[in-house]
C-alpha cells in the first residue's frame, strides 16, 4: 500500500505524496506495461519480428556453410593439385568464426549500451558489404586471393556474430510468454534454410556450368569453376539486402526503454503502438526518467559473482561450446567427411571428375540439409513450449553422445561396404536431426531469456562467443587431425572426440533453469518488487 503524510500550513488538508509514494506508482505502471507484452496474442507485428530477424539467420547459414562447397571449387582454381593446401582451407572456413566470435561480444555488449534499434541493421551492412566483396577479390602478385578472401571472411564474420545477440534478445523482448520459444526457434530455424539453400544454389550453378566445365582444356586451367564460386558466395548478399531496410525501421524493444533508457512513459507508448500496430512517435512529453538498476562493472560483478546467476552463464556458454565443436566440425567439413566414406565418390578423371565430384557434394550436403537439419528445427518448434527448454537440450546432448560413439568406434565397419556406408550417411543425418531437435536451438533460446535486460545482450553474446570458440577449436583441430596415419584416416577418432564433448553437454545442461512459460523478469533472478526506485533527480520533463 502507499503511504501519505501531509504537509504545509495549519488547516491545509493537502496530501503530498512521498517518493515512495512516486516509486510505488512507476513500480505498478512498469508491472502493468510488461504484462501487457507477456500476454498479448500473436500478432501481424509478433510475425514481422520472426521474419525480419530470420531473413539475416538466412543470410549467416548460407554465407558460413557456402564455404564448405566453394572451398572446393578455390582448390581447383587457386590449389596446388587442384586442392586448397591444409593452411589454406583452415584459412577461408575458419575466418568466419573468429570474426563471429569478435562481432557477439562487441555488438551484444553495443546492444546493451546504445540500444537494440541502434544497432540493429549495422551488423546486416557490413554482411552485405564483405560478402559483395569476397565475390570481386582476385588474386596478386603481393597477396594471394586467399589471404584476401580471409580478411572479408574476418568482416563478414563480425556482421554474423552481431546478428545472434540482437535477433535473439529482440525477438526474446517483443514475444510474449506463451510463444517466446516459438518464435525464437522460428527465427533460429532459418539457419537450416540457409544451409540448405547455398547447397542448392550450388547444385543449380553447378549444373549450369556443367557443358562450361567439360569444355575445359585442362583440370589446370578451370576459368568456368572461377565464375561458379563467385556467383555462389556473392548470392549471399541478396537475401540481406532485401531484410536491411525493415531492420532499420524496427522499433526499439518497450523494455530497453524502460528498463536502460529508465523511461517509462515512452516505454508504455511504445507497448501500444505495437500492440495496435500504429507508427510509433517521439514525444518530448514522453519523458519520465526513473531510479532503476542500471549496468556498471561493479554491478555486473555483484549479479555474476553470485552462484546461481554465474551458474546460468557458464551452463549456456559451456553448453553452446561443447555443441559447437561438432556442429561446426561436421557442418564446415560435410564434404570432407562424404569423401572420407566414399560417399559419391567420382570414378572419372579429368573435367569430367571435376563436375562429377562437386556434384556430388552439393547433392550430399543438400542430403544431410533435408535429411537432419531442417526436420530438427521444426520439431524444435512443435514442442519447445511444451516440453520445455531444458528437457530439449538434454535428449538431444545424450542421443548425439550415442550417435557419435556408435560413428566413432564403428566407423570402420561402417564405412566398409557402400550398404553400409548408407547406413552411416543415415547416423549422420540423425546427427544433424538432433543437434537441431536439441542443443543448437536451445542454446540460442536459452541465452536471450535468462537474464536481466541491462545484461541480457551481453550474456547472450557470452555464449555465443563460447560456441564460436568451440567452432574455431574444432575447426582447427579437424585440420591438424584428420590426416594423422594417411588422408581423413584420423577423421574416425575426430568423431569419438565429438563424443565426449556431447557428452560433458549433458552436465553443463543440468546447471541451467527451466525459462519455459515464465515471464524474462521472473528469470532475471532479481525481486521485482521495488524494482522502480522512483523518478529520476536528474530527469528532465519538458512541458509544451
Amino acid at each position: 500500500m502507499a503511504s501519505f503524510h501531509e504537509k504545509g500550513s495549519v488547516g491545509s488538508g493537502d496530501k503530498v505524496a512521498t517518493r515512495n509514494d512516486a516509486a510505488f506508482a512507476l513500480d505498478e505502471r512498469r508491472r502493468a506495461a510488461l504484462a501487457e507484452v507477456d500476454n498479448a496474442k500473436f500478432s501481424w507485428f509478433h510475425a514481422k519480428v520472426c521474419v525480419v530477424a530470420g531473413v539475416g539467420f538466412f543470410t549467416d547459414a548460407y554465407d558460413i556453410f557456402a564455404i564448405n562447397i566453394a572451398s572446393t571449387m578455390l582448390g581447383y582454381v587457386y590449389g596446388k593439385g587442384q586442392k586448397l593446401n591444409k593452411n589454406q582451407d583452415l584459412g577461408v572456413k575458419v575466418a568466419t568464426p573468429v570474426g563471429t566470435f569478435v562481432g557477439q561480444l562487441l555488438f551484444g555488449w553495443l546492444a546493451d549500451v546504445v540500444g537494440r534499434k541502434r544497432m540493429y541493421g549495422v551488423e546486416l551492412m557490413i554482411i552485405i558489404i564483405a560478402t559483395f566483396a569476397q565475390a570481386l577479390s582476385g588474386d596478386g602478385k603481393a597477396v594471394h586471393i586467399i589471404g584476401t578472401l580471409v580478411v572479408w571472411r574476418f568482416l563478414m564474420g563480425i556482421g554474423i556474430g552481431g546478428d545472434y545477440p540482437l535477433s535473439a534478445v529482440i525477438s526474446s523482448e517483443f514475444a510474449s510468454t506463451k510463444i517466446r520459444g516459438r518464435m525464437m526457434t522460428a527465427v533460429f530455424a532459418n539457419q537450416g534454410w540457409g544451409n540448405f539453400t547455398a547447397a542448392l544454389v550450388a547444385f543449380i550453378i553447378t549444373a549450369a556450368y556443367k557443358t562450361s566445365i567439360l569444355k575445359e582444356a585442362s583440370v589446370t586451367n578451370l576459368k568456368s569453376v572461377d565464375y561458379m564460386w563467385r556467383i555462389l558466395i556473392g548470392l549471399g548478399c541478396v537475401p540481406g539486402v532485401i531484410a536491411l531496410y525493415f531492420r532499420l525501421t524496427i522499433p526499439e524493444t518497450p523494455r530497453f526503454t524502460m528498463d536502460i533508457e529508465r523511461n517509462i512513459d515512452q516505454a508504455t507508448a511504445d507497448i501500444k503502438t505495437v500492440l495496435t500496430n500504429t507508427s510509433r512517435v517521439d514525444n518530448d512529453d514522453l519523458v519520465q526518467r526513473v531510479e532503476a538498476p542500471r549496468a556498471s562493472l561493479a554491478d555486473f560483478r555483484a549479479y555474476f559473482g553470485r552462484w546461481e546467476n554465474f551458474k546460468v552463464l557458464f551452463g549456456c556458454a559451456y553448453s553452446w561450446f561443447a555443441l559447437d565443436i561438432a556442429f561446426y566440425g561436421l557442418g564446415l567439413n560435410s564434404g570432407i567427411v562424404l569423401q572420407a566414406i566414399g560417399f559419391g565418390t567420382p570414378p572419372q578423371k579429368g573435367v569430367e571428375g571435376v563436375y562429377q565430384n562437386l556434384k556430388n557434394i552439393c547433392i550430399g550436403n543438400l542430403i544431410l540439409s533435408a535429411g537432419g537439419l531442417i526436420p530438427g528445427y521444426w520439431f524444435t518448434f512443435l514442442f519447445i513450449d511444451k516440453w520445455g527448454r531444458k528437457p530439449i537440450q538434454l535428449m538431444g546432448f545424450i542421443a548425439l553422445t550415442i550417435l557419435f560413439v556408435i560413428m566413432g568406434f564403428g566407423y570402420d565397419k561402417l564405412t566398409a561396404t557402400p550398404a553400409a556406408t548408407k547406413g552411416f550417411v543415415v547416423l549422420y543425418c540423425f546427427a544433424n536431426f538432433f543437434q537441431n531437435f536439441g542443443p543448437n536451438t536451445t542454446t540460442f533460446v536459452i541465452p536471450g531469456e535468462a537474464f536481466p535486460t541491462r545484461y541480457r545482450s551481453t550474456a547472450h553474446g557470452i555464449s555465443a562467443a563460447s560456441g564460436k570458440l568451440g567452432a574455431i577449436v574444432a575447426q582447427v583441430g579437424f585440420a591438424q587431425l584428420k590426416d594423422i596415419g594417411g588422408t581423413n584416416k584420423f577423421v574416425k577418432h575426430i568423431l569419438e572426440i565429438f563424443a565426449f564433448f556431447m557428452l560433458t553437454g549433458i552436465f553443463s545442461t543440468l546447471l541451467l533453469p527451466e525459462t519455459n512459460r515464465q515471464s524474462l523478469e521472473e528469470l532475471s533472478n532479481e525481486n521485482q518488487d521495488g524494482f522502480v526506485r522512483g523518478p529520476s533527480r536528474k530527469s528532465n520533463v519538458t512541458d509544451v
